[in-house]
């Protein structure tokens, strides 16, 4: 089948904005705990994060989401990786979560903030030890000459940490973004798709349902 022929019908779901969560975070987090309780969902805290750089140049990639409340989403990376330019010289970033199985989508868009050293730290350790040491091998997004540069300086990071913990770089931690505008997109026949914003009004969100 020619992809220009590939279709899906969407018809699991509804949302109208009337039934919709007050406040986008409960309306994300209700939505998030559907996706972590549906079978065959593979990692259903994947998102996509969309950057610019400083010429204009958007890129995107898929990272995991490590925590949510009313602040923000938050995710860990390399701070002198491409990503991490890119956060840091914006200082805005895009969302998208996709979650097929359900038929819907939720984009954020806001400002980023990196997280203080005690938070980057927590989470840091937490990760397991072959992740920690990566962090120590791998500059990410640097071009590197083979696949055995890399694994030889997991080996040297492993010997430097041998029988110790393995500390955070100090170029590696946590960001946030700082939502400034949400849209929940629900599939429906026909393409007449559901879509709910959420707009800022003062310390308040108003909800606006978007033409599909």
């Amino acid at each position: 089948m020619s992809i220009r022929d590939s279709r899906t019908t969407y018809e699991k779901s509804a949302l109208d904005e009337a039934d919709a969560a007050a406040d986008p975070h409960a309306q994300f987090e209700r939505w998030l705990g559907e996706a972590l309780e549906t079978d065959g969902l593979p990692e259903p805290n994947a998102m996509t994060v969309a950057t610019v750089s400083a010429g204009g140049q958007p890129s995107a990639r898929i990272v995991l989401l490590r925590g949510h409340d009313a602040r923000g989403f938050v995710f860990f990376t390399n701070y002198d990786s491409r990503k991490g330019h890119e956060l840091d010289g914006a200082g805005r970033a895009g969302l998208l979560f996709f979650w097929a199985a359900l038929e819907r989508q939720i984009r954020v868009d806001g400002r980023v903030e990196r997280l203080d050293a005690t938070e980057s730290d927590d989470y840091f350790a937490r990760r397991p030890r072959g992740h920690r040491l990566s962090a120590w091998a791998s500059p990410q997004s640097a071009v590197v000459p083979s696949r055995a540069m890399l694994e030889e300086r997991m080996a040297d990071a492993d010997r430097r940490f041998a029988g110790e913990d393995v500390p955070r770089p100090d170029y590696w931690g946590g960001y946030r973004v700082v939502p400034e505008a949400f849209e929940f997109w629900q599939g429906r026949r026909n393409r007449v798709h559901d879509r709910v914003a959420y707009v800022r009004d003062g310390d308040a969100w108003r909800r606006e349902r978007l033409a599909p």
